[in-house]
């Protein structure tokens, strides 16, 4: 038989309310019973059956995305499929939700994750740049024992909270490989666009970029990053005087998630086909830019895959279980017009 927490209270020496308080990582427990159980976890080989002290609580997990308010395309896909997840563990004791505030706020980021009570949620996903506010609001969080993932964008410093994304450096290295392919050693310049360089994606994408151009590709120069913030009339401005000021321009890295906004701004310029274009994530509109030659290649990570992940490790944490690395490894797709 496997043992109970009745036996590991007898095991240890302590109250059947202190096994719980240390399996669930409360506080109010001296250092003394912590020993005790763990000790006693380890002699009698006791496994922890989350499933079933969920339901004999009746007790649900309550996950929460924390989205950006502005976006276009792909995150339209992203809430769709938080959405879709939400609907289909609602049997499997998982409530899901997702709110939408403006993450280019800082404080009021920060502000937001203070208000959240460990009564009201088990573990949030946020999506937001990096910032020293966010980055304490989320410690913050992991002290009042609610689980965080970083989802798809991080927070520099803060290895206790899991990631959810592609390996971002890489991503961009993989741009860089790819525009100077492209380019088939023509000699030009390389225009960079970003919705916005403080979110930690687009720092470690550029990064891996620069590298492999630097490296590989002396023959090309890439241009400083410019950012749209999501707003189309400022992409048309600064996009229009970057091509107006760099005749010399052959290639176009969008480095940000939504390519639609600065795509159309450079189309309204030039014509897309004769530059060399890598853009990131599949959505309708790069699907489409593909099939008609406007864009090269998409690098693109899975939103389903990422959105299952993410709940997966919000409830390993909750049940004080590691999650599978391997199975939340979130691969890089190169998608090209051929292989669609």
């Amino acid at each position: 038989m496997r043992p109970t927490a009745k036996d590991l209270a007898e095991a240890a020496g302590v109250s059947l309310a202190t096994v719980d308080r240390v399996l669930n990582d409360r506080p109010n427990v001296s250092r003394k019973a912590v020993h005790s159980v763990h000790e006693a976890i380890e002699r009698i080989g006791f496994i922890r059956n989350p499933a079933a002290v969920s339901l004999a609580r009746n007790k649900s997990y309550r996950f929460r995305f924390v989205l950006p308010k502005s976006g276009d395309l792909y995150l339209r896909e992203l809430l769709r499929r938080v959405r879709e997840l939400g609907q289909a563990l609602k049997g499997d004791l998982t409530d899901i939700d997702y709110v939408q505030i403006p993450t280019d706020d800082a404080h009021g980021v920060a502000k937001y994750l203070a208000g959240i009570g460990e009564e009201e949620l088990d573990g949030v996903a946020l999506m937001a740049p990096e910032s020293p506010q966010v980055r304490d609001a989320v410690a913050r969080l992991l002290e009042r024992n609610i689980r965080v993932v970083q989802f798809l964008s991080g927070q520099e410093k803060l290895p206790a909270a899991d990631f959810v994304g592609v390996d971002n450096f890489a991503a961009g290295a993989t741009a860089g490989k790819l525009i100077g392919t492209f380019a088939c050693r023509k000699p030009g310049k390389v225009m960079v666009v970003a919705e916005t360089m403080q979110s930690l994606d687009s720092i470690q994408r550029r990064h891996g970029f620069d590298t492999i151009i630097n490296e590989r590709f002396p023959f090309l120069r890439a241009l400083p990053s410019i950012e749209t913030h999501a707003d189309e009339r400022r992409a048309n401005e600064i996009i229009g005087r970057m091509l107006e000021n760099n005749k010399d321009i052959i290639a176009v890295y969008v480095l940000s998630s939504e390519a639609r906004i600065p795509l159309s701004a450079t189309a309204a310029k030039v014509d897309l086909v004769n530059l060399a274009v890598v853009a990131h994530e599949r959505t309708p509109f790069s699907e489409e830019a593909l099939r008609d030659d406007r864009i090269d290649a998409v690098i693109a990570q899975d939103p389903g895959h990422a959105v299952r992940s993410a709940i997966r490790i919000m409830r390993a944490r909750t049940d004080a279980r590691e999650p599978l690395a391997e199975q939340e490894r979130i691969r890089i797709e190169v998608l090209l017009k051929e292989n669609l």
